[in-house]
């Protein structure tokens, strides 16, 4: 490709130069300029989103991304790599992490002060947009820290659901302030049982499956028995909503439950060592005669699969959010790679082949990102759209992440380039809130009037 001596990129023109896209409009009416597009180069993409959103939406993006490069980037190549740490012994740098996420408000979030640690103005947007902006920046720096401290919001929803304001004083404000203070206090959210995992997540299968976690009346309260598997955080959480059926009855009779971590007969059993997000714990949960006074039922008695399908329709698009950023921190290695990689004494990036791949991560990113803001700024978030995000935005970041890969080469395959990494904690977001498999069937199950 022969390099024009005017451009910085061989075969592509600079702004400045008289047949540039940009330079064309130079001669127009300002009024046209003004109404279909001016000179100005359009600089750093991510400056120039943040520069369209609500003044305290902007805000909360350029300090999410601000804790995110200085907080969680020293940490993640490192916490990844650290050996599976038994119950108890995780790193010194997770509790210093958690402190520091807590004083900052990210753990206290869903709420705006002084219950919480968000700012007043976040509350005039709907709350998955605002979760979604603080996931993606996250999860652009590392997959495993982001879930380490997103998981804990999973764990609040059902409670805030509830709208029992006692309950979420007591349980919820009493933890958020306890972060604030620089104490953690995470919560979880338990739902999935060893014989059931995404196929109760749908309706059709829940009505065919036996319930694991069981619920028994007594005095003054209920007896827990059984387990949860794969409960994100589970193993250094305080506080747990836990999803069981009463005694001799399905799902139909789900009802969420507020665990103290120090309730007798309950505790986490050990935790799996995972492909991916690695700092975070997935956890196994016991529960044996383990009691629950009737004023930590979270909700209605009954009312546990309602406050379920709505704390996912809320926490597919989050879990869509999470994919944005490992789209978006693959479109940031491929760039860089393509600029300080040479062929034939030239950078990758002036090969039109690269150009191409570059193009696509981009666009691929941009339009699942869009998707993600369109779907997060309802105030109504639909379960067939929440759904397709998750999946649409998973699938695609996924494809993102393996165009880089191809053109890294061999050099994808190292750990300190991040792009493995990656791909690794990409794939969960496949899986969990329902694999992709059950997401397409909640779009259908959600269309069926229409469809039918």
């Amino acid at each position: 490709m022969i390099q024009d001596p005017r451009t910085g990129i061989a075969g592509i023109l600079t702004p400045s130069h008289k047949l540039s896209a940009r330079s064309v409009t130079t001669g127009l009416p300002e009024l046209t300029k003004v109404a279909f597009g001016g000179t100005a180069a359009i600089g750093d993409p991510w400056e120039v989103e943040t520069a369209q959103l609500p003044k305290a939406l902007a805000k909360l993006r350029r300090s999410a991304r601000k804790f995110a490069v200085e907080e969680l980037a020293p940490l993640a190549l490192e916490l990844d790599a650290t050996e599976h740490w038994p119950l108890g012994q995780h790193p010194e740098a997770i509790d210093e992490l958690l402190q520091k996420a807590g004083r900052a408000g990210w753990l206290s979030d869903l709420l705006p002060k002084p219950f919480g640690g968000s700012m007043l103005a976040n509350a005039r947007h709907p709350l998955p947009l605002a979760s979604s902006i603080k996931i993606e920046e996250f999860s652009r720096v590392c997959g495993g820290q982001m879930l380490l401290l997103s998981a804990n919001s999973l764990g609040q929803v059902p409670l805030l659901l509830s709208a029992d304001l006692g309950l979420i004083k007591r349980r919820l404000v009493t933890g958020m302030r306890s972060s604030l203070a620089g104490d953690p206090y995470l919560f979880a959210y338990a739902i999935t049982e060893p014989q059931s995992g995404s196929d109760v997540e749908d309706g059709y299968g829940a009505a065919r499956a036996k319930p694991g976690l069981v619920a028994k009346r007594v005095g003054g309260g209920w007896l827990l028995n059984g387990s949860k598997v794969f409960t994100s955080g589970g193993d250094l959480a305080q506080g747990f909503t836990v999803f069981a059926s009463l005694e001799g009855e399905g799902f139909e009779s789900w009802t969420c439950f507020f665990v103290d971590r120090q309730t007798k007969g309950f505790r986490t059993v050990g935790t799996e060592l995972k492909m991916g997000m690695r700092a975070s714990g997935a956890a196994e949960l016991e529960f044996i005669d383990a009691f629950v006074p009737d004023n930590d039922v979270v909700g209605k008695l009954r009312q546990g699969w309602a406050l379920n399908r709505q704390t996912l329709n809320l926490s597919r698009v989050p879990v869509a959010a999470m994919a944005v950023g490992f789209a978006q921190a693959a479109c940031d290695i491929l760039v860089d790679y393509t600029k300080r990689t040479t062929l034939a004494g030239r950078p990758l990036l002036d090969q039109q082949s690269a150009q191409l791949v570059v193009a696509e991560a981009f666009a691929q990113t941009s339009a699942i990102r869009a998707q993600l803001w369109r779907t997060a700024a309802s105030w109504r978030v639909h379960q067939s759209y929440a759904a397709m995000n998750k999946f649409h935005a998973s699938d695609t970041a996924m494809g993102v992440i393996e165009l880089a890969m191809d053109l890294l080469g061999h050099d994808s395959l190292l750990h300190q380039n991040r792009l493995e990494k990656l791909w690794r904690d990409c794939r969960l977001t496949q899986i969990f809130e329902g694999t992709n498999q059950i997401n397409r069937l909640a779009v259908i199950e959600d269309l069926q009037a229409h469809l039918s």
